[in-house]
């Protein structure tokens, strides 16, 4: 791709951040995708930021949101997401720490319970670590995951 004058790149940065929230990394990516210059690149980041077409912490806010209302995601893959993202711990901790508890556990339940129904196993030990591994692998802490297996366990379906 050839290179990208930088009043092209920052034209399609304004519309690419307004369409939806972005965070510094998403943008400087592109911006090295286009091959604009780095410190072109850096100019046009800075200025992203204090016309505040970018800002991370409402970024942070709307990507916890999204990640537990509508992929139903645990605390830790968002985290983790987060931190592929370059964003700061300190953005994205306190943020973590809002989530609505019930909404979170009710969420968590209905999830174990939806795929309780189609775990299948030799016996309700080998069904439990199922269940447990994909909460893990939602991202759902152990401790809260464990607030609902022994529930599972007295509703088996039979066999």
């Amino acid at each position: 791709m050839e290179q990208m004058s930088a009043l092209e790149a920052f034209g399609r940065l304004t519309a690419f951040c307004a369409a939806g929230e972005h965070c510094l990394a998403e943008v400087r990516e592109r911006l090295r995708r286009w091959n604009v210059a780095p410190d072109e690149a850096e100019t046009l980041v800075q200025r992203l930021v204090q016309e505040k077409y970018i800002d991370e912490s409402r970024y942070c806010r709307a990507f916890i949101n999204d990640k537990v209302r509508f992929a139903r995601w645990g605390r830790i893959k968002i985290a983790q997401a987060l931190r592929q993202k370059q964003i700061p711990s300190s953005l994205y901790l306190p943020l973590l720490d809002e989530i609505d508890e019930a909404c979170y556990s009710e969420q968590l339940r209905r999830l174990l319970e939806a795929k309780q129904r189609e775990v299948k196993g030799r016996n309700a030990y080998e069904r439990k670590a199922k269940l447990v591994r994909f909460a893990l692998g939602r991202g759902y802490e152990m401790d809260e995951i464990c607030r609902f297996i022994p529930h599972f366990e007295e509703n088996e379906p039979e066999e």
